[in-house]
Parts: structure tokens; sequence; C-alpha cells
């Protein structure tokens, strides 16, 4: 039970990783998303970006851009990921 949610967990880094790099191509380095173990992880995103994320697109994590990575799922990862590339680009 705890593998499959360890393994789940390390699935929703590697996809987050490859929508934030490869689909939407969001600026900065995202290297620390795979690199980062455990249920939560450090975005590198702004205070100025977490407000905008909660405001404007109902993401929420901590001012210091720290979300729980099991929070993330295949039904919401995608939502997740597109917010995040809106915020850095200044585009929320």
């Amino acid at each position: 039970e705890v593998k499959g949610m360890a393994d789940r967990i390390i699935s929703m880094r590697e996809k987050l990783y490859n929508a934030l790099t490869h689909d939407l191509k969001t600026p900065g380095e995202w290297g620390h998303i795979k690199s980062q173990i455990g249920m939560f992880s450090f975005t590198g995103l702004t205070p100025e970006h977490t407000k905008v994320l909660a405001e404007r697109a109902h993401v929420y994590m901590t001012s210091n851009g720290r979300i729980s990575m099991a929070g993330l799922n295949d039904s919401n990862i995608e939502y997740f990921a597109e917010s995040v590339d809106a915020a850095v680009k200044g585009k929320l």
C-alpha cells in the first residue's frame, strides 16, 4: 500500500515535470520537481505566483510555493501544470 502511494507520487512528479518542460515550455528550471522526494515539493514559485494562483485559478499552496504532491492526480495534474505555466508567464 505504501509502495503504491510512493510510486503514484513519483509518477505525478514525472508528469508535472514533463508538462512544464516539454508540453508547456514553462520558463525556469524544473528539475527539482523530479529530484525531490516525499509527499511535498517546493515548486520555486514566488509569493506573487502563489497569490495569483489562489485568487484566479483556485490553486492553493503555501506562499513559499510548497505543494502536496499527494494532492495531484491524473484528473488535476494538467490543470495544475497549465495554471502554474500561466502564472509564471504572467497570463493568469
